[in-house]
Order: structure tokens, then C-alpha cells, then sequence
């Protein structure tokens, strides 16, 4: 597998740099190409597209070369579109949409135009949320919703008794109300504020970038500690660490349609969980997850997780977790890509959903 990504641009380029990344050993059979851009010319979305293009074929005639022949190209960004899109020797491709991305605050103007392109040349789409999967079945039929996965070993580690909780965690209040992943337009500021206000011995520790948000909309109180990144690989300790776990996030245009990878991870630390009424929350995990309609009713939720723990919902998090693993997701997922091709060869159409009927009916009723 070649994974493409392009960072950030870094002011003090004077050119573009491409990077053939070290493999990891957890993952021989994964080949990264890191791409970077000087700020001055990533502006000019032409240059852009023509480089990020022209240096990984470059990699591809040299180091690379023989490697990635006739591959399946596989899209997570649509703005890669333009670049990439049947200038690689692909065999299929494609869309793996997690988010509606230009939904979110700074989206490229090109974006949506990309994205239809991407729908309508795309062999088969997935989409990380029912609302996500309504939405983009309408430009392309064979779309199907598989919910995120989970690394049931890895946040299963919350539970073992080896595990330490990092100090920064132990050392804050009991109880601690958690929360990990990205900190940006989709968290509920107020809500944070509000939650910190009800009691001031509850701790609310917050893990994650800050991206988008400028530091004067955090909300500052003794009781709300923003800790910043962490790895992945700490995140089960930090958990362990967590009497709660939060998912506050506000109801906006930017998480209309997301469906939280972290509320499956939760599960698997065998720890209450407490979310706004994000509609795939509400739809795919308000068994287990409990979901709050108002400002209000989250603080009285929390309270009543904390005071009061419910056993049977822990242990339905932990099924939920078990049953949703990356390694079974994948598994259909690679299904459909099989039908697809399979059908381009038959000199059809590539639509999975008139090879197998029953395989894309099972994805369309998104099981979680």
C-alpha cells in the first residue's frame, strides 16, 4: 500500500519537498510518501495539483518503481482529485468519505466542484455515517455506510491492571471527565464552560490538537485542564484515567454528518459515556452512549453517570466494541473493491450492488 499525504506548508521551503517515509515494523507492507509545499506558491492550486502529481510519479519511475502497478486508487481527501485522478495507471477507484468536508470552517471553494467529480468517476464509495451515506448515495449508487472501526486490544489496555495512568492525569481531582481527538469548530465551547461551572471538583481533562479555533474561545477554568496531544499509543492509559467520557460536541453544520470514531474506542475502555445529539450518535450508539438534547440534560447525565454507574451499559459498549473491529470493517470493505473490479472486467459498470446484491444490502443497513 502507498499512502500519499501532504502536510502543512512550512514558510521556510523555498521549494517543494517530498519525503519517502521510514516503515514502520507494526506495518512492512505500508509505503509512505510525505509532501510538503512553501508557503509562497500554495496559494496557486494549479502549481499544486501539477507537483503533487509530478513528485510522486517521480517516486514511482524511481525508488518505487515495479511497486504499485494497475493499483486501486483510494481517495480520502476529494481535493486530491485534480492531481491524481486517472493520471496514475489506476485500475478502479475509490472514495472513502469520512466527513462533509465542506462543511468545515476554511474549506477550499474547489472543494464541493472536486468532491462531484470524485462521486461520479468513483467505482465505489464508502461513508463513515448513515446521513453521510443519504447524502452521497444521491451522485453515486454504489455508495454503502460501514460505521468506524476499532482497535479493541489497544483501548482494551484501559482495563489492565498493569497499565499506568500518567501523572499528569492522576494528579488532577476525582472525578475526571475526559475527552480525546481534535479540538476545533465541532466541540461545544459553552457546553465545556457550563460543565466546569456545575461543580467545581469535577475535572474536565481535554486531549488534543487545537486546530481552527483561536485560544480566546477555550474557555478557561481552574477545573478544565487542556493538556494538548498525546499519541496514539497513550491514549488507553489517559482513559484509564477517565471516571467519564465526554463527547461534547456542538450541533452545527460541521458535525451534521459526522460519526465519532472515538465513541466505539470509548466503548472499549469499559467507561460511561456521555454525547451531544449528533444524529449518528443518536441512531448508531444511543444503546450504549447516553445522549443529551440540551445543555442541561448533559450536565444532569454526567452527574448521574458519575454518581451512578450503569454496569449493563458498560457491558453493551464492550459487545458494541467487539462486534465493530477495523479488521472486520476492512474485510467488507475489500468485498466491494473485489465486485468492482470484477465487474469493470466483465465489461460492466462496476457497481458492486448488481454483482452482489446482498453484500451492498448489509452495507446499506449500516450495522454497528
Amino acid at each position: 500500500m502507498l499512502f500519499v499525504e501532504t502536510i502543512g506548508p512550512d514558510p521556510n521551503l523555498v521549494a517543494p519537498h517530498v519525503r519517502l517515509m521510514e516503515k514502520n515494523a507494526e506495518c512492512p507492507n505500508v509505503t509512505r510518501i510525505r509532501l510538503q509545499f512553501p508557503c509562497w506558491r500554495w496559494g496557486d492550486g494549479k502549481y499544486v495539483d501539477r507537483m503533487r502529481r509530478e513528485l510522486v510519479q517521480e517516486a514511482l519511475r524511481g525508488p518505487l518503481a515495479g511497486q504499485f502497478e494497475n493499483a486501486v486508487q483510494w481517495f480520502y481527501d476529494p481535493m486530491a482529485f485534480s492531481a491524481f485522478a486517472g493520471k496514475m495507471g489506476e485500475i478502479a477507484t475509490v472514495y472513502d468519505c469520512m466527513d462533509e468536508h465542506s462543511k468545515f470552517n476554511e474549506a477550499h471553494p474547489e472543494l464541493s466542484r472536486r468532491e462531484t467529480e470524485l462521486l461520479r468517476k468513483a467505482d465505489v464509495v464508502f461513508t463513515g455515517g448513515r446521513k453521510l451515506w443519504e447524502a452521497k448515495r444521491q451522485h453515486n449508487p454504489n455508495c454503502h455506510f460501514y460505521g468506524c472501526g476499532v482497535d479493541v486490544e489497544h483501548f482494551g489496555r484501559a482495563l489492565d491492571a498493569e497499565t499506568a495512568i500518567p501523572q499528569d492525569i492522576k494528579a488532577l481531582g476525582r472525578p475526571v471527565l475526559g475527552y480525546f481527538g481534535v479540538v476545533d469548530e465541532r466541540m461545544d465551547y459553552e457546553l465545556i464552560a457550563k460543565l466546569a461551572d456545575a461543580n467545581p471538583k469535577w475535572s474536565l481533562a481535554i486531549i488534543g490538537p487545537v486546530l481552527k479555533v483561536p485560544q480566546h474561545q477555550l474557555p478557561r477554568r481552574p477545573n478544565i485542564h487542556w493538556l494538548g496531544p498525546r499519541d496514539y499509543s497513550q491514549l488507553p492509559a489517559y482513559c484509564k484515567g477517565f471516571d467519564l467520557c465526554l463527547m461534547p460536541f456542538a450541533l452545527n453544520a460541521a458535525t451534521e454528518y459526522i460519526n465519532p470514531t472515538k465513541a466505539l474506542e470509548y466503548m472499549a475502555t469499559g467507561r460511561m459515556i456521555v454525547s451531544s445529539a449528533v444524529p449518528d450518535v443518536v441512531s448508531n450508539f444511543s444503546s450504549v452512549v447516553k445522549v443529551a438534547q440540551s445543555h442541561s440534560s448533559f450536565i444532569d447525565l454526567c452527574r448521574g453517570a458519575i454518581e451512578k454507574p450503569e454496569p449493563g451499559l458498560i457491558e453493551r459498549g464492550l459487545k458494541m466494541a467487539a462486534g465493530n473491529t477495523w479488521e472486520s470493517i476492512v474485510a467488507k470493505l475489500e468485498g466491494h473493491v473485489a465486485d468492482a473490479l470484477a465487474a469493470k472486467r466483465a465489461g460492466k459498470n462496476g457497481r458492486s450492488s448488481r454483482s452482489n446484491p446482498a453484500r451492498s444490502q448489509r452495507a446499506k443497513t449500516g450495522k454497528i
